[in-house]
């Protein structure tokens, strides 16, 4: 046999068998369109990466999530000034009430301090512009949303990841494919989405407690240490940082909670 006509051939094979590849893998789109055509994919990949019967089954039962879409691509407010963003999210409400919580839960909030150096002002800013101290908690569908992020291709990398996350989540039973949770997928009383569940995640997300214990978790995670400042510049606004990518955000959270643990003038 000619050599080179065997190079040739099997090149093309090889080829031929990439692009095959190419065809079968999951691709991202900008519209409901492509949706089901890519959960078909996906659960081909899912599969090979070891996704079991019950998640690949929660996968294939999500609808594209026209609100979450609408949501992502209208998010404003972290454009905002400081004081602006403030006044938005209700910083005055959610010091105020944040001061009553710490006294109702001084032996939980004793108790999270003790264990992972987190004082409650933090926590608290973070519960408030969270869910409003639980009551704002989001009614989305949590799979289909994070779903539909993953096949988006704006940030199809990033959700892909909480994807895999959250099929884990399932499969173990600590979520459900009925699960609630707000536009992005974020769950509980503290919002926390499914990788950070994974590796932060501490009891009940859904109840004080447990959504609590884990922020502090995560906040320790991220380097927090006990007794030093968590104000812009100060060695624990890190950890801050990591929580929420947004500078505005982060720089509410330390404000508020710098007013829940000492006043409107006390540093920490």
């Amino acid at each position: 046999m000619n050599r080179n006509r065997y190079v040739i051939t099997a090149a093309a094979a090889l080829l031929a068998l990439a692009m095959g590849g190419q065809a079968r893998a999951a691709q991202c789109g900008s519209s409901a369109a492509g949706f089901e055509g890519w959960k078909q994919a996906f659960a081909g990949e899912a599969k090979a990466k070891g996704v079991g019967a019950t998640g690949v089954a929660a996968l294939m039962g999500t609808n594209y999530a026209t609100a979450t879409i609408a949501a992502d691509r209208g998010m404003k407010s972290f454009k905002l000034s400081l004081d602006q963003f403030l006044v938005k999210r209700g910083a005055t409400t959610i010091v105020a009430r944040g001061r009553v919580l710490k006294q109702t839960h001084a032996a939980l909030f004793a108790s999270i301090e003790q264990r992972y150096g987190v004082p409650p002002g933090p926590l608290l800013a973070i519960w408030g512009m969270e869910t409003a101290f639980g009551t704002q908690r989001g009614n989305q569908n949590m799979l289909s949303a994070v779903a539909t992020l993953a096949y988006d291709c704006r940030r199809s990398e990033y959700f892909t990841d909480q994807l895999y996350a959250a099929l884990s989540l399932i499969e173990r039973g600590v979520l459900s494919a009925a699960t609630r949770g707000s536009m992005h997928g974020e769950y509980g009383q503290t919002q926390f989405m499914p990788k950070n569940i994974l590796a932060y995640g501490t009891g009940n997300l859904d109840s004080p407690q447990g959504a609590l214990t884990s922020t502090a978790n995560f906040l320790k995670g991220h380097g927090w240490k006990a007794g030093a400042g968590y104000q812009e510049g100060q060695p624990n606004f890190a950890a801050i940082e990591g929580w929420n990518a947004a500078t505005v955000y982060q720089q509410a959270i330390a404000q508020m909670g710098r007013q829940i643990d000492g006043g409107g003038t006390a540093q920490r």
